[in-house]
C-alpha cells in the first residue's frame, strides 16, 4: 500500500534535463524554496549518461558564441575533472551525472526527487495549478507537491497538458506564417528519437555477429549517398533516428526497440560489410548501446508569444529578451532511418553554400520570456523543447545549450514572481529589466542588453592596469594558448580522405573576411600574408568595413571605409601592404571592429594564421548576402598596433567579444603578476567582487580534451584594498579554473576603500593576465 507525503514549496520544477535543472538551480539561488522532480535516476536528460548527447549550442556556428551561466559552470567543471574524451554522441560518462548531482546538493533551498514521475495535476481553478501528484518508483511513495509557481520542463509538456493548456504537435503549413522551412500543408510529422552507441579499441581482432532479429544493411548508398556517413567508427550518430510513422510519445517504447534493431545493423555494416570501415573497425567492440531514446520533438505549449523561424532568421529584438540561440534551423527529415535521406544538410554533404544551408544559418539571436509563459495557466512557465515555438523555429532553439539558458532565465523569472507576488502579466510589465540584469550578473549573456546595474559600484570607478597588451596582428608562424584549437584527427580512426594540396584550404575560392578589433588609435597600415602559386602576378580586390559586431554576417555591412586593389606577386607567402588613413571617431567608433574582406580569386590564398588571438575571427561568403563564421584567423599585421585590450573595457557591461573585444589583457612580455585597479573619488563600502575571466567561449564543449583548464583563466589571484595608504590583501583565490568568480572581501560585513586591485599571480598557462568584467557590490 502506497504512502502519501505532502510538501510545500515556492516553486516546483517538473523535469530534470538541462532546462529543468538550470531553472531549479537558478530559482533556488534567488532565495526561494524549490523542488525539482525528475523521472530518471540522474539529471541531464539527453545529456546524461543514459542517453549521452553532448550539449550543443551557438558556439558550433559562431566564434565566441558559447553559452555562459549555470550551463557554463557545469561544463567547465566536468572538463576539469573528467578523464574521458567527449565527442558529439555516445561518450558522456557518469562523471557528468555527478557534476550535476554535486551542484544540486550544494544549492541551498533546492530539494529534488529522482525516479519520480508526474501522475496528476490538481487545479485551484482553470487558470491556476494548486499541486501536482507524483510517484517515486520502487518506494511505493506518492508525493503531493504544492507551490505558488510551476515550471514544465518535461520535454513532452506533460504538466501543461494535464493542466489543460493548448499545445501543438507537428508542422505548421506555409500558409500560416509563410516560414521558408514550412511544408505547403500542415501535418503531424515531427523529428524522431535517437539512441547512441560507443565502441572501444580492444587491441586485437574482435568479431561481431548480428542477431537474427536486428536489421541487416547491405546498401552503401544508404549511408554515403543519403547523408549517413559513419564519420567516426567509435561512437553513435545523430542520424540513428526513428519517429514517423510512430508517435514519439505514445509509441516511445516501440521506437526504442526499432532503434535497437537498426543500431545493431549499422554497427554490423561498419564492422563487417563497409569496405571503407571494416578494416578500421577490426579491433573495435561495442562498449555501450543506449536504451533510453533521446527525443527531439513532441508537444509545444502555446505561450504569450509564438516564435516563428522569422525571429531567429531575422534576429528579432525583443524587449523581454532573456536568452540567446545560435544553432542553425536544423529540421531532421521525418522518419529518420526510414526516410529516403537523413537531415537535409547531411544529405547535401554539409555543403554550406546550398539554398537550404543559406536559409538555415541564423543567429546569434535573442529569445523572449513570453514564449516560456503559458497563455492558459497563470502560474505555469515552460523551459526546454516544449516552449511556444513553431516546428520550424524549434529546429534552432531545441539544442541543450540554448534550452539550459532558457531554463536559467525562467528560474530567475519565477523567483521574481514569487518574491513580489506578481502575476505573469505584472512580471512582464514591471520586472523584465530586473530579470535581465540579474541574468547578466549571474554570468549570462544577452545580445541586446548590457550591464546597467545601479548597485554595481565598479561602474562608478576609474580603471587602470599594470600593463596592457597591444594587438599587432597574427601570422602563419604565430603560436600561443589563447584559443585551444583541438584536432581530433590524431585521436580517432579516420576514413580515407584526399590529402589537400598546399594552400588549398586558404585559397580564396569565396569571399573571406577577417574581423580586426581596434581601440582608440588611428589605422594607418595593414599587411596581409598572401600566397600566389599561379606563376604570375595576380590582383585581388578587397574592402574594409566598420562592422556592427563580431557576428555581423552581412556580406556588405555598409559603405566600405576603403576599397582595396592588391597586387600579389607569385610566391608561396608574402606580406602585401595596404596604406590607410583612418581615425577613430571620424571613420569608425573607438573600441569596435573593422572587417577586412578579400573577394574570391582562385589563384590567391590568404594564409591561415598559426593561432587565434583573443577577440578575433573570420568568415566566408555562403550566398544570399550572408557570411558564415570560420573559427580561425587569417594572417594580418597592424600599424600602429591597436590598444583593443584596454583596461577600461572591464566595466563596459559586456563579458565576451561582441561589438568590441571587451577584454583587458596584460602585456605578455611583462612579469606574470599583473594587476587591474579600480579607484573611486570617494571611499566605497564593498562586500563582494564578481569577476568574469576569459576562456571557454570560442569552441563547443566537446572540442575540449579531458582534464582541461582554459589557459586564459586566472588560476591564482588576490584582491587587495588600499587603507591608510597601504595595500592590504582582502582575499586570495587559488586553483581556480571557472570563468565566473564571486569573492567575499570579509567574513562578515564590508570593507571601506577608495582603491581596489585584482592581482593575477598565475594563469592556467597563458602568458597574459586577462579579465572580461569586474563588478563590485556592497
Amino acid at each position: 500500500m502506497s504512502i502519501q507525503i505532502k510538501e510545500s514549496y515556492d516553486v516546483v520544477v517538473v523535469g530534470g534535463g538541462l532546462a529543468g535543472f538550470s531553472a531549479a538551480v537558478a530559482a533556488a539561488r534567488q532565495g526561494v524554496s524549490v523542488c525539482l522532480v525528475q523521472d530518471r535516476p540522474v539529471f541531464g536528460g539527453n545529456s546524461s549518461s543514459e542517453i549521452r548527447v553532448s550539449p550543443h549550442g551557438a558556439a558550433c556556428f559562431h566564434a565566441y558564441g558559447r553559452e555562459t551561466g549555470i550551463i557554463s559552470e557545469l561544463l567547465i567543471e566536468e572538463r576539469a575533472i573528467n578523464h574521458e574524451l567527449v565527442t558529439e554522441n555516445g561518450w558522456t560518462n557518469s562523471v557528468w551525472d555527478m557534476t550535476m548531482y554535486d551542484m544540486a546538493m550544494s544549492t541551498p533551498g533546492l530539494t529534488f526527487h529522482l525516479n519520480t514521475a508526474l501522475l496528476t495535476v490538481q487545479m485551484e481553478h482553470d487558470r491556476k495549478i494548486r499541486s501536482v501528484l507524483c510517484r517515486t518508483a520502487g518506494s511505493e511513495t506518492e508525493l503531493l507537491l504544492e507551490a505558488e509557481q510551476f515550471i514544465d520542463c518535461t520535454g513532452d509538456g506533460v504538466l501543461a497538458d494535464l493542466a489543460g493548456c493548448e499545445w501543438r504537435m507537428g508542422s505548421e503549413g506555409k500558409d500560416e506564417f509563410d516560414e521558408p522551412h514550412a511544408p505547403e500543408q500542415a501535418n503531424s510529422e515531427v523529428m524522431g528519437n535517437s539512441i547512441h552507441f560507443k565502441a572501444k579499441d580492444m587491441g586485437r581482432p574482435v568479431p561481431f555477429v548480428l542477431p537474427d532479429w536486428a536489421i541487416r544493411y547491405e546498401d552503401a548508398s544508404f549511408f554515403y549517398d543519403q547523408g549517413r556517413k559513419p564519420y567516426d567508427i567509435r561512437s553513435g550518430y545523430w542520424w540513428l533516428e526513428i519517429g514517423v510513422p510512430w508517435h514519439t510519445i505514445h509509441d516511445a517504447e516501440r521506437i526504442r526497440h526499432e532503434l535497437t534493431r537498426h543500431t545493431l545493423g549499422v554497427w554490423d555494416w561498419i564492422k563487417n560489410r563497409d569496405p571503407q570501415t571494416r578494416e578500421l573497425a577490426a579491433h573495435y567492440a561495442l562498449d555501450w548501446i543506449g536504451q533510453v531514446p533521446g527525443k527531439r520533438e513532441s508537444r509545444r505549449i502555446m505561450g504569450k508569444y509564438l516564435m516563428t523561424e522569422h525571429d531567429p532568421a531575422g534576429r528579432t529584438v525583443f524587449e523581454d529578451e532573456i536568452a540567446f540561440g545560435g544553432w542553425f534551423l536544423d529540421l531532421h527529415t521525418p522518419g529518420g532511418l526510414l526516410a529516403p535521406t537523413s537531415e537535409p544538410s547531411s544529405a547535401e554533404h554539409y555543403d554550406q553554400t546550398t539554398d537550404y544551408a543559406v536559409k538555415s544559418y541564423c543567429g546569434p539571436y535573442g529569445i523572449p520570456l513570453r514564449i516560456c509563459m503559458s497563455k492558459d495557466v497563470d502560474n505555469l512557465m515552460m523551459a526546454g523543447r516544449n516552449i511556444s515555438v513553431t516546428h520550424a523555429a524549434l529546429g534552432t532553439v531545441r539544442v541543450m545549450g540554448t534550452t539550459a539558458l532558457i531554463g536559467q532565465a525562467v528560474g530567475v523569472a519565477v523567483a521574481a514572481a514569487v518574491k513580489d507576488n506578481l502575476s505573469a502579466d505584472e512580471l512582464l510589465r514591471t520586472r523584465i529589466p530586473h530579470i535581465q540584469q540579474q541574468l547578466l550578473r549571474d554570468g549570462c549573456f544577452l545580445p541586446n542588453v548590457c550591464n546597467e546595474d545601479p548597485l554595481d559600484l565598479a561602474r562608478l570607478a576609474t580603471v587602470a592596469a599594470s600593463s596592457e597588451a597591444l594587438m599587432y596582428g597574427v601570422g602563419p608562424s604565430s603560436s600561443g594558448t589563447a584559443e585551444f584549437l583541438v584536432d581530433w584527427t590524431e585521436t580517432k580512426p579516420q576514413l580515407p580522405e584526399p590529402r589537400p594540396q598546399p594552400y588549398d584550404r586558404d585559397r580564396l575560392n569565396r569571399r573571406v573576411g577577417q574581423w580586426i578589433a581596434v581601440g582608440d588609435r588611428p589605422v594607418k597600415h595593414i599587411e596581409l600574408c598572401l600566397g600566389n602559386l599561379s606563376g604570375a602576378e595576380q590582383q585581388v580586390q578587397g574592402y574594409l568595413y566598420a562592422a556592427d559586431s563580431i557576428w555581423d554576417y552581412r556580406t556588405e555591412p555598409g559603405e566600405p571605409l576603403a576599397e582595396l586593389n592588391l597586387r600579389v606577386p607569385a610566391g608561396e607567402a608574402q606580406w602585401v601592404s595596404v596604406q590607410l588613413e583612418l581615425e577613430p571617431g571620424r571613420d569608425f567608433p573607438a573600441f569596435s571592429y573593422l572587417r577586412l574582406d578579400l573577394l574570391a580569386h582562385s589563384h590567391v590564398a590568404w594564409i591561415k594564421a598559426g593561432t587565434v588571438i583573443p577577440g578575433h575571427t573570420s568568415a566566408y561568403e555562403i550566398g544570399g548576402g550572408k557570411m558564415r563564421s570560420l573559427k580561425e584567423n587569417r594572417s594580418f599585421r597592424m600599424e600602429p598596433p591597436q590598444n583593443c585590450y584596454a583596461p577600461r573595457q572591464v566595466t563596459n557591461g559586456i563579458t565576451r567579444p561582441y561589438r568590441a573585444a571587451n577584454l583587458w589583457r596584460a602585456n605578455p612580455q611583462e612579469p606574470q603578476e599583473q594587476w587591474l585597479e579600480l579607484s573611486w573619488e570617494q571611499p566605497q563600502q564593498l562586500r563582494t567582487v564578481e569577476l568574469s575571466f576569459p576562456g571557454h567561449l570560442f569552441h563547443e564543449y566537446h572540442n575540449y580534451p579531458p582534464l582541461y583548464r582554459d589557459p586564459q583563466c586566472a588560476k591564482t589571484y588576490s584582491i587587495q584594498i588600499r587603507q591608510n595608504g597601504s595595500w592590504l590583501e582582502a582575499a586570495r583565490v587559488q586553483n581556480n579554473y571557472q570563468r565566473r568568480n564571486v569573492v567575499a572581501l570579509a567574513e562578515s560585513g564590508s570593507v571601506t576603500t577608495d582603491r581596489l586591485r585584482i592581482v593575477i599571480h598565475e594563469t592556467n598557462g597563458d602568458p597574459s593576465a586577462a579579465i572580461y568584467e569586474v563588478r563590485c557590490y556592497n
